[in-house]
C-alpha cells in the first residue's frame, strides 16, 4: 500500500468546504481505494452503483439518503444519474447532517448532472495514479515505464503490468466506455487512442487524423473529447500573447498516462523505451504530468511561435509567470528558444526538468532539475 497522503489532504480540504465532494479520474486510478481509506477512518454510508444491492437501497434516493449523517459515499454514481437532482436539496439543508462523496469516471452523465444540479454546492477533486512524490527516487524509472495506475505500477515485474496494461485498454474500450453511455465502435477508438499515441507530444490536428481514419474532422474531434473526457488523454491549451508575433494557436495532444502510452506503441521494456523514436515525447509527457499533479492544470499552458520558439509548459501564479521544459538527456543546456522565451513572456523562473542524477543552474533563472528533485519545483510554484 502506497500512502497518499497529499491526495487524502485535498479531498479532506473539499469535503470540509462543501456539502458535496466529486472525485473523480480514469478507472482503476485508486479513486475507491482512497475513499475506502477515508469511510474506515471516519466511518460512514457506502454506496456502490455497480451493486445491485445497492441500487436498490436507493430506489428512493431522497427518503434513503436524508436520514444520513455523516460521511455518505456514492461510487460510481453515473451508474444512478437522477441522483445528481436529488443531492441538490439535501447540500441546501441547514443543519450540514451529511457529508456526500461521490466517486466516478468523467462522463456526459457526471459533468451534466454535477453542472446542471450541483453548480455552486460541489467541490472537485482530480485523482490520477501515482506521481513522484508518491514512490521512492529508485523506482522513478519505474513509473515511467509502467505508468501510475496502482496495478500496474505494483506489478510483480514489468511482463506483469504489461499484461494488466493490455487487460485495462481492452476493458475500457469495450465494457467501460458502453457503460458511460459511450456508443463508438471500441476498434475506432483503440485505432483513434494509438494514433494520438503516435502523435503524442505533438499539435492537434483534427484534419490530418480524420484523413487517417477516413472519416470527418467532426468524427475525430468527438473521438478526442471522450478520450480527455475519460481521463486517458490530455489536450494542452496554448499561451496567446500580444507581441505581434505568429503564435501556435491550437493544442498539444497526450496520453496522459506513461504506461498506456507505451502499451499503445508496443513498448514492453526500458530497453526498448531508450531505443524507440518516441523516447523524447514519452519523457516529456510522463514529466508534464508529474508537474501538473504538483502544481494542478489551472492556469497551464504550453506557449510556441510560428518561427520556431517554444516552451513546454507555462504556469501561472497570480502576476507571476513561470516555465518549465522538459529534456529527456540528463545533462541540458540553455536554448535559444528558452532566451526567447524568457524576454517574451517575462518568465519569473524556469526549470529544465530531466532524468539524471544532479541539478545546476544553466542561467541565472534557469534551472536544470533533476526529476527526482521535482518536489523543489512545487514548492516554489505552489501545490494545488
Amino acid at each position: 500500500m502506497i500512502d497518499r497522503q497529499e491526495a487524502m489532504s485535498r479531498l479532506e480540504t473539499a469535503l470540509d468546504e462543501n456539502p458535496v465532494t466529486a472525485l473523480l479520474g480514469p478507472r482503476q486510478c485508486g479513486k475507491t481505494t482512497l475513499a475506502r481509506m477515508l469511510a474506515d477512518r471516519d466511518g460512514g454510508h457506502w454506496f456502490d452503483m455497480e451493486s445491485a444491492e445497492d441500487r436498490a437501497a436507493l430506489t428512493q434516493p431522497e427518503l434513503a439518503l436524508k436520514k444520513l449523517k455523516g460521511l455518505v459515499v456514492i461510487d460510481e454514481i453515473q451508474r444512478l444519474p437522477e441522483l445528481f437532482a436529488t443531492l441538490r436539496p439535501l447540500a441546501d439543508r441547514r443543519a450540514k447532517a451529511a457529508r456526500f462523496l461521490i466517486l466516478g469516471s468523467a462522463s456526459p452523465d457526471v459533468v451534466r448532472g454535477v453542472s446542471e444540479s450541483l453548480a455552486g454546492r460541489v467541490g472537485f477533486v482530480d485523482l490520477s495514479g501515482f506521481h513522484t512524490g508518491e514512490v521512492k527516487e529508485d523506482e522513478i524509472d519505474d513509473l515511467w515505464l509502467r505508468g501510475g495506475f496502482p496495478r500496474s505500477f505494483l506489478a510483480k515485474g514489468d511482463a506483469a503490468s504489461w499484461r494488466w496494461r493490455s487487460d485495462f485498454v481492452r476493458t475500457f474500450l469495450e465494457r467501460d466506455l458502453p457503460q458511460l453511455g459511450i456508443r463508438t465502435p471500441a476498434q475506432t477508438l483503440r485505432r483513434f487512442w494509438t494514433m494520438i499515441g503516435h502523435f503524442h507530444g505533438q499539435i492537434w490536428n483534427a484534419a490530418e487524423l480524420a484523413r487517417a481514419l477516413g472519416s470527418s474532422e467532426g468524427t475525430a474531434r468527438n473521438y478526442m473529447d471522450i478520450l480527455c473526457g475519460t481521463y486517458v488523454a490530455r489536450r494542452l491549451t496554448p499561451w496567446h500573447t500580444n507581441l505581434g508575433k505568429r503564435e501556435v494557436t491550437a493544442p498539444k495532444v497526450y496520453v496522459r498516462d506513461s504506461g498506456l502510452l507505451h502499451s499503445l506503441l508496443g513498448i514492453k521494456t526500458t530497453k526498448e523505451l531508450h531505443s524507440h523514436p518516441k523516447l523524447g515525447a514519452s519523457w516529456e509527457g510522463f514529466a508534464l504530468e508529474q508537474v501538473l499533479a504538483l502544481c494542478g492544470s489551472e492556469d497551464a499552458y504550453y506557449w510556441a511561435t510560428h518561427n520556431g520558439a517554444e516552451l513546454d509548459l507555462v504556469i501561472f501564479r497570480g502576476s507571476k509567470a513561470y516555465g518549465v521544459e522538459f529534456k529527456v538527456n540528463d545533462g541540458p543546456k540553455m536554448t535559444k528558444s528558452l532566451h526567447i522565451a524568457l524576454a517574451d513572456l517575462k518568465l519569473e523562473r524556469t526549470w529544465i526538468v530531466h532524468p539524471g542524477e544532479k541539478g545546476y543552474p544553466v542561467h541565472d533563472r534557469v534551472e536544470a532539475l533533476p526529476m527526482k528533485e521535482l518536489g523543489t519545483l512545487g514548492a516554489i510554484i505552489g501545490l494545488r
